[in-house]
């Protein structure tokens, strides 16, 4: 077993070895024993103790090291300030309890307990005393042909569990077990927390490899339908000269395929332009109509600002996130538009494509993804290195122009309440489409337009 870090190895070395004095045993159990078949190093550490009482586990976890109950439903002792977590067989289904003890079970063989467990390359159990692998359900097996089968009848217990398939498929290239393909079929998301919903798409797009094969995994197991945005791209058709790939749900598919080849490995940074990716064409089911004897879907990226909304306020509500997302999907297509008119594009029309998106090297992309996700026409997308270029050259690449013109400096003029706000909108204007480039000169351009009045409408390019 590898570990990221002495500190985690020892941290785990250390519980283990205090459990063992008092009589029980720590195992390492899910994740990182699945990760370590395939080679992967363990970035964190899930311990299982057994024939200790709940008591006796935060006693003796608490003489090795600080460490917190946290969570709802099955508690876990959480160490601070290391990626450990310490927790108790139990029976029963989880609740809204956040007692250690709760549902506990110190008399459980470790093989019941692994039997509770989603899917059998997670039901395994790795000793770090003995270096034992304890595997009773063909787990390392099922790896190994990249295979997902659930691990028993108790499923069912948790429907998360079914978007957990989602993201695991992805990050594993693993093949369901129609089997389980059918269990999946018999679950309903209904009541599950928004916040455990976002975890399982936050895996997906930021560890996924295959994302197109983990969004199959949920079409399969009729999971679409809590999600209908998603569900209207099924069968929704594209001009084959320009989609050779399939309809739109396909085009997503292989989108996301695109975006996952390109991460940045910044997790916040990935979300936002992964869920731009996902959403950007929500809006073609509703706009896409047969003109001139050819598919179009004219409107379908303004259309898809709604359904963005629609569908991540139901996991991932944050104004700031859909303030990111939002303009993404919105403009995913301007810089192919402005590439194709970049002989008469000025500087004026980056600064304000700037100013809508807020950072244009997100933009860039989404629109690479969008444009590599139509196979098997190449992914080259020279409009996406020539707009960066223009940004980066203008110093917006990553963010929009700062206002040169603040309220202070327009006071001293005489213009304030209502009016002011509408000369700070206009001084914007005008700073982006060239007309000052610093706060002086945003001055003056005010004084020669008579700041006793109102702000022209439509600021000039200078």
């Amino acid at each position: 077993m590898r570990f990221a870090g002495l500190e985690l190895e020892d941290s785990v070395a250390r519980i283990a070895a205090a459990v063992a004095r008092d009589g029980g045993r720590a195992l390492l159990v899910g994740g990182a024993v699945r990760d370590a078949l395939l080679g992967r190093v363990a970035e964190d550490a899930d311990l299982e103790v057994f024939g200790l009482s709940p008591e006796a586990v935060i006693a003796c976890v608490q003489r090795v090291a600080r460490a917190d109950v946290v969570g709802r439903g099955f508690p876990i002792l959480r160490l601070r300030g290391r990626p450990v977590d310490v927790t108790v067989p139990r029976r029963g289904r989880p609740s809204g309890d956040r007692d250690f003890a709760f549902g506990a079970d110190p008399s459980a063989r470790i093989d019941d307990a692994l039997a509770r467990r989603d899917f059998r390359i997670n039901a395994m159990a790795w000793d770090p005393r003995s270096g034992e692998l304890v595997d009773p359900h063909q787990g390392a097996a099922d790896l190994r042909r990249r295979r997902l089968r659930h691990t028993g009848e108790r499923f069912g217990e948790d429907p998360l569990r079914v978007l957990r398939g989602m993201q695991l498929v992805a990050r594993f290239a693993l093949t369901p077990d129609p089997d389980t393909i059918a269990v999946c079929r018999t679950l309903s998301p209904a009541g599950l927390a928004a916040e455990r919903i976002r975890g399982e798409w936050r895996k997906l797009l930021l560890q996924g490899e295959q994302l197109g094969a983990g969004l199959a995994f949920l079409h399969d197991a009729h999971w679409l339908g809590a999600f209908p945005e998603l569900a209207a791209l099924v069968g929704c058709a594209q001009d084959p000269t320009w989609h050779p790939e399939g309809d739109v749900w396909v085009h997503t598919g292989h989108c996301l395929d695109a975006f996952a080849e390109a991460r940045l490995g910044n997790p916040e940074e990935d979300w936002i332009v992964g869920l731009a990716v996902l959403c950007h064409d929500l809006g073609k089911p509703e706009t896409t109509r047969e003109r001139d004897g050819r598919l179009r879907s004219y409107g379908h990226d303004a259309r898809g600002v709604e359904r963005t909304r629609s569908f991540l306020t139901r996991f991932a509500p944050e104004p700031a996130l859909l303030d990111a997302v939002e303009p993404l999907v919105a403009h995913h297509l301007a810089p192919a538009q402005l590439y194709r008119d970049r002989a008469r594009v000025g500087d004026a029309a980056i600064r304000r494509l700037a100013r809508r998106v807020g950072r244009i090297d997100r933009l860039v992309r989404v629109a690479r993804a969008d444009h590599a996700g139509r196979p098997p026409l190449p992914p080259d997308f020279p409009a996406g290195d020539w707009l960066l270029a223009r940004a980066s050259r203008l110093g917006v690449e990553e963010a929009p122009p700062l206002r040169l013109v603040l309220g202070r400096d327009l006071l001293p003029l005489g213009i304030e309440g209502r009016r002011l706000g509408r000369w700070l909108a206009a001084c914007y204007e005008a700073q982006l489409a060239g007309a000052f480039d610093s706060t002086e000169a945003g001055v003056a351009w005010v004084q020669a337009r008579n700041p006793d009045g109102e702000p022209p409408e439509t600021p000039e390019e200078a």
